[in-house]
This record gives structure tokens, sequence and C-alpha cells, in this order.
């Protein structure tokens, strides 16, 4: 990982040709600053709400706390295996398909749990976020801190914390689509600069996406939980599936939720959506980078908002339930 500052830029070599492809300058290392001082959006005063049930964001609240419990859970650590058959457990609450696809890296096991609402013909969304965090505390100050594994409460916990709140809700009241929910492990383990090590779980179902079917498309969400929750469009997705960044970001301000999803550029982010959209899925990542405790051992769950859960939880929500069944046409 290439960056200037905690709060503000990442990218690998590894997405160099996608960015070639958007053909747009990155943002400096004053990125974050200026757009910090934008004005602040005035929310929609109309509500056009789906047949969603009420985003449940006690029970996300409480899935974040409990990940945290289990203390860093990174790749090979004990507290990854048990964060491991607890997210398999809070799935199987919420539907009776789960898989988990199970994978090495360097003879640890990594497990990405993916839960199935639907019959897979149903034009399915994928939904993600890592659940594993970083082994080191790389973006400390100081040289020994470096080596201490982070909390991850908001980089890790958070987008598994909506998505489980999600898959509830779809339990409680089915959608017209298919939806897959996937959990992604071996996001933050190994060493972004040299590219290896990074983005295990979603390279593998990106190989391996027989579970899911082929997804119409899909939305990561990552760093979500921050208390000063601000999300911009992301620049890798605005180039790659701008049609679903207009879905979402329409929907955001339609909910009144335009302060905290900005309807403008803002970074552009190596990070899950990367293989998902190499493998045809259009894929937009929803992440606040403006989070100064990222890849420090500050990650913890008092900078993070159980509000910030429930406005990213309501936007995906409704986006998934505004989806109508494609009806086949007639031969």
């Amino acid at each position: 990982m290439t960056q200037c500052k905690p709060s503000t830029f990442r990218t690998t070599l590894w997405a160099a040709p996608l960015l070639a492809v958007a053909g747009t300058a990155l943002l400096g290392c004053n990125g974050a600053a200026a757009r910090r001082n934008d004005p602040v959006q005035a929310p929609h005063t109309e509500v056009a709400r789906a047949a969603a049930p009420a985003f449940d964001a006690d029970y996300a609240w409480s899935v974040l706390l409990k990940q945290c419990e289990f203390g860093p859970r990174p790749v090979g650590s004990q507290a990854h295996r048990k964060t491991r058959d607890y997210l398999v457990d809070e799935m199987r609450k919420h539907t009776d398909t789960v898989v988990e696809q199970d994978f090495t890296y360097k003879v640890m096991p990594l497990t990405n749990v993916i839960g199935i609402f639907g019959p897979a013909d149903r034009a399915p969304i994928l939904l993600c976020a890592h659940w594993d965090t970083r082994p080191t505390a790389d973006m400390e100050i100081d040289a020994a801190a470096r080596k201490t594994p982070i909390m991850g409460a908001n980089d890790g916990a958070s987008g598994v914390a909506v998505l489980l709140a999600l898959a509830k809700s779809f339990k409680a009241q089915p959608p017209s689509v298919g939806v897959a929910v996937a959990l992604l492990d071996g996001e933050d383990y190994g060493d972004f600069e040299r590219d290896e090590g990074v983005f295990l779980g979603s390279r593998y179902l990106a190989k391996n996406l027989k579970p899911v079917g082929k997804p119409t498309y899909g939305i990561l969400l990552d760093m979500i939980g921050d208390k000063d929750l601000t999300i911009f469009r992301e620049q890798n997705s605005e180039e790659r599936a701008r049609s679903v960044n207009d879905k979402v970001f329409r929907i955001a301000s339609e909910l009144g939720h335009s302060r905290n999803l900005r309807d403008r550029i803002g970074y552009a982010i190596t990070d899950d959506h990367l293989p998902l959209i190499a493998a045809g899925i259009p894929t937009i990542d929803l992440i606040d980078f403006d989070y100064g405790p990222w890849h420090t051992v500050d990650d913890t769950a008092d900078r993070c908002s159980k509000a910030s859960l429930k406005v990213v939880g309501e936007t995906v929500g409704e986006t998934v339930y505004r989806e109508k069944k494609v009806r086949p046409a007639n031969p």
C-alpha cells in the first residue's frame, strides 16, 4: 500500500492497469484536507422509500462490538479462527444457504463466509466486506507500536456488521432479487507495496464465482463506521461501475444521507472491488478514507458510531429492495 498519511490516499501497483484505463490524475497528499472543507450538502426533505424493513442498527452495533471482543483478528491467529466460527453461526441465523469458501495462504487457513438469499438466477446482487484485521499497525508514528496488530473496529468489523444486519433484513423480508452477502477474508494481511498477501478473499472469490453465480453488480463496504462519516464516489468505481455509483448516491440523497455520502469523486482506492471488477462484476467501493486511526492501534470501537452504520445500512438496503426481478423476454 502506498500512502502519504493515514487519512489520505492508498493505491498499489496491482491496480495500475485499471487506473491507466481511468486516465485521470490521482489525488495527492493534500486531497483529504481540501475535501474536508467542502460545504455540507443539504439533505433532501422528501424521502422515497421502498417497502424495506427498518435497518437494525442495534444488532449491527452488537456485531461490531462482538468482533472486537475477540481482539485483533489477523490471519493465522486464534482470534481469527474464533471470529470465523462466529460469523458462520451468525450468517446461518439468517439463511439456510451458507457457503464456506475455505482456502489457504502460506498454509494458513482463510474462509470467505457467503450467505445466499433467493435463487441465483434472479439477477443477484453481491454485497461484500472484509472481516480480517491488519497484523501490524504500520501507520503508527512510533516504530515499536508498528509491530502491534490493530483492533480493526472500523477497518474490518464495521462493514461486516452492516452486512449481517442486512442479512437479518433479507430473512425477515426477502427482496425481489437474489443477494449474495460475502464476508471476505485476507484483505489486510500482507504487503500492499509488493502486492503480496492482500485482497486474498476477493481474488479467490473472483476465480470461484459458482456459489454466487454472475452478479449483476456489487457493493463493497470498507471503513464505514467512522463517527465522522464522509464517503465520496471512489475513482475506480466511477470509471468501471458508474451506474452503480449513480444509483447508490442518488438513493442516499433521497434518504437524507447526502451529508455522509457526498455525491462527487474522492480518492482512487485499491481495494477488494478491483478483483471483482476484473472478473466482470461492476463493483463500487463505499469507503471513508478520511479516517485518522487507519492502520493504527486507535482503530477501536469508540471511534465508530451506530449512526454511521445505520446511514450505510439504510442506503444499501434501500438499493437492494428497489431492485425488481427481471422478467425474461417473450420468445
